[in-house]
């Protein structure tokens, strides 16, 4: 792929960098720090590469809020120390529940920083992991991440009766969930 030239430029009041180069369609990139980069096939112009950021102003203006919401959150993280005596706590609460299947040997709690999910549940290790960014987030929604990452050790996947499991101990998960696409 070829680079291209990159050209700072300003449409419907939204400043991107455009960058016409080899490629077959309009690539548009909202950063983390809200920044606006638009890649463009070399045969269109950059007026109409203005107008497309300009048809795409709602999109554009929604995902900066969903970066800067995000940027926030991670800047107001707690310590990890601090929000693993949190989920610690929480999942001691929950522990009672399994402590048959688990054989009476609590699982290791970690947490670290991740960005694709709430919870990890290492069946084999006997290990699970929470999303440091799981604190910011309504309580009952991370005790939903708790339960749910416990009922892994009963069903290893997401099948009927892995969420049947959840319903028994959580008939609300559904609303819990919903709290975390917020």
């Amino acid at each position: 792929m070829q680079k291209g030239r990159v050209t700072l430029r300003v449409a419907g009041g939204i400043p991107y960098e455009l960058t016409r180069k080899k490629v077959k369609y309009f690539n548009l990139h909202v950063r983390r720090d809200g920044s606006v980069a638009l890649s463009s096939p070399l045969r269109i112009s950059p007026e109409a590469a203005d107008h497309y950021i300009i048809g795409q102003m709602d999109w554009i203006r929604a995902a900066q809020a969903r970066q800067a919401a995000r940027e926030k959150r991670q800047a107001s993280l707690p310590d990890k120390d601090v929000a693993l005596a949190h989920f610690t706590a929480m999942s001691d609460k929950v522990y009672p529940a399994f402590a048959g299947v688990l054989n009476g040997q609590k699982p290791a709690i970690k947490v670290r920083s991740m960005t694709s999910c709430w919870g990890v549940c290492h069946m084999a290790k006997r290990q699970i992991t929470f999303a440091l960014q799981l604190y910011n987030m309504p309580e009952a929604a991370q005790i939903y991440v708790v339960v749910h990452e416990y009922c892994h050790f009963l069903q290893p996947n997401h099948s009927p009766a892995f969420w049947a499991e959840v319903a028994k101990l959580m008939p609300d998960w559904k609303a819990r969930r919903d709290l975390l696409k917020r």
